[in-house]
């Protein structure tokens, strides 16, 4: 399970890499307008993320492993 948890995170880091290499203007005014939302709105995006990748895990392990 250790070493799923550590690619896992190494991939996650990859992807936001990319992002802030890519497109750092992009990424600048979206956290500007994430200032704008109010907690309850960024809480309810964050577990609508964890809950899809909740998702992409189970569909991954149940179709691939």
């Amino acid at each position: 399970m250790i070493p799923e948890l550590l690619m896992a995170l190494g991939l996650v880091l990859v992807i936001e890499g990319l992002l802030y290499a890519l497109v750092p203007g992009h990424l600048k005014a979206m956290m500007l307008s994430f200032q704008k939302l109010s907690d309850d709105q960024l809480r309810i995006g964050g577990v609508a993320a964890m809950a899809v990748g909740v998702v992409i895990v189970w569909v991954v392990r149940s179709v691939f492993l």
